[in-house]
């Protein structure tokens, strides 16, 4: 009898729970995040729970079931853990470096300077990417790690205090660093460089085959992107509604969020050109891991689209 009870409940121990939580790691110093914000509070039926997180949060704690984060960390989690999958991208946004422009009159002046970024993350990319297009190598300039900031004021290890404090002479970052390093400076004493077509972070949504092939957690997966669609249009369409809210989910002041808007895209899908901008970036993630990169066919198995064709009913 004993041994029945055991297995009873070993049978029960593997059935999904009727009232469990979809629980989603997101960066939440972001703006990229605050539709998921959204999509909780207006659109979702069930149970989320949202926890400052990102994609390496998958893997150390088995109860995440989603995690939103920048495809730098894609490609970074994904070389070691094949089960990762890219199923919807909330946000597109391009980067922007600002310096002195008393220091600075074009990019090409950024060689010898010190710009401030954040190593192992799209910021160190960007940078990357940006002085490449002009025309400058790596060696040219020196990467400098500092903090962010959100909120003036704005601490000492900080970029924005670092520019105002003349210990780096440029910042490569995304919002809303900048425009708190613009306003620390006086917009009239800086000058700003960005190309969309250079670089732009593609934010998006992450699971595991795992909670993908579990049918209960698929369904959840499933309403939960029906949510978030619903969000993502007002954030394109009908911004005045969310800014308040999204500011409050961010903790930013609403006149900064406002001030940074137009720097974010809202496309609600998977990118047509994902597996090109994963597969060049991984040449640079695998440099600075001192690993082998990554080859096209194996970087296509981490894009899963059937979640959003089961949303969009366009599945086969």
């Amino acid at each position: 009898m004993f041994r029945h009870w055991v297995c009873a409940g070993a049978f029960l121990a593997t059935l999904p729970l009727a009232n469990a939580a979809l629980k989603i790691a997101s960066a939440l110093a972001v703006i990229e995040w605050a539709p998921e914000q959204i999509a909780k509070e207006d659109f979702y039926n069930g149970s989320v729970s949202i926890v400052d997180g990102g994609v390496p949060s998958l893997f150390s704690d088995t109860s995440v079931d989603l995690a939103s984060n920048a495809e730098t960390q894609s490609l970074r989690n994904y070389a070691s853990h094949k089960n990762l999958r890219i199923i919807y991208t909330i946000a597109e946004v391009p980067y922007r470096i600002i310096a002195y422009k008393n220091k600075v009159k074009t990019a090409t002046d950024l060689k010898g300077k010190r710009i401030g970024a954040i190593a192992s993350t799209s910021s160190a990319y960007f940078v990357n990417r940006y002085m490449e297009s002009v025309g400058l190598k790596s060696s040219d300039y020196t990467l400098v790690s500092g903090n962010t900031c959100t909120a003036e004021p704005c601490g000492s290890r900080t970029l924005p205090a670092m520019l105002t404090g003349g210990q780096i002479d440029a910042i490569g970052f995304w919002e809303p660093v900048i425009e708190i390093a613009s306003r620390s400076i006086g917009p009239s004493n800086a000058i700003i460089f960005s190309n969309f077509t250079v670089y732009r972070e593609i934010f998006s949504l992450h699971t595991t085959t795992e909670k993908l092939n579990n049918p209960a957690k698929r369904k959840e997966i499933v309403e939960f992107i029906r949510a978030l669609e619903k969000a993502t249009k007002l954030f394109r369409d009908e911004p005045e509604k969310v800014y308040a809210r999204a500011a409050k989910a961010v903790k930013v002041k609403e006149d900064l969020l406002r001030a940074v808007w137009d720097h974010h895209f809202w496309p609600g899908t998977i990118p047509a050109d994902l597996l090109e901008v994963l597969t060049e970036e991984d040449k640079f993630i695998a440099r600075t891991e001192n690993r082998a990169a990554m080859s096209q066919s194996t970087l296509k198995g981490m894009i899963d689209t059937s979640i959003l064709d089961e949303v969009r009913g366009t599945k086969s």
